[in-house]
């Protein structure tokens, strides 16, 4: 039996590509189902395809079961648009991801992570925590609110 671990990598990827964008409309959807618009604060993918964003994708061979993305805010990194297939949960993707996001802020430059995610989605929190991530107050131009929660680790 072959280990699925090592057939998936993650490597630079385009949002516009046609399973990545299914991915993050799948993301998309499930967000505006769990949380009114105004507490949504996920980007567009025309947004995700700026010049201050690196946007990543989880393959096993030609299928892209996951993705994640880092913008650069300057002081910090913000994680933004991480989401997994959820046929494909629990091969350790989301983990690989966040790996390669600290890589790439390092790279950067950057010694601290900052994310914003939703209370209801408890499967996220335990992989933040698994990577160091603490509660901290709203960062940029977030502002406190009912749903969301802001996490930050430092990586420098």
């Amino acid at each position: 039996m072959t280990d699925t671990m090592t057939t998936i990598r993650v490597v630079p990827g385009n949002p516009r590509d046609r399973q990545a964008t299914a991915l993050l409309q799948a993301s998309h959807a499930l967000m505006r189902s769990l949380f009114a618009s105004d507490e949504n604060h996920f980007l567009s993918i025309d947004e995700l395809c700026a010049p201050e964003i690196r946007f990543f994708v989880a393959r096993e061979g030609d299928k892209t079961l996951g993705c994640a993305a880092l913008a650069n805010k300057g002081s910090y990194g913000e994680i933004k648009s991480m989401f997994v297939d959820g046929a494909a949960r629990g091969k350790g993707i989301a983990h690989k991801l966040m790996h390669r996001i600290e890589a790439e802020a390092r790279a950067q430059g950057l010694t601290t992570l900052k994310l914003e995610t939703g209370d209801k989605l408890e499967q996220a929190h335990s992989l933040y925590r698994a990577h160091g991530f603490v509660e901290c107050p709203p960062f940029g131009d977030y502002e406190a609110n009912d749903s969301s929660i802001f996490m930050t680790r430092d990586i420098g």
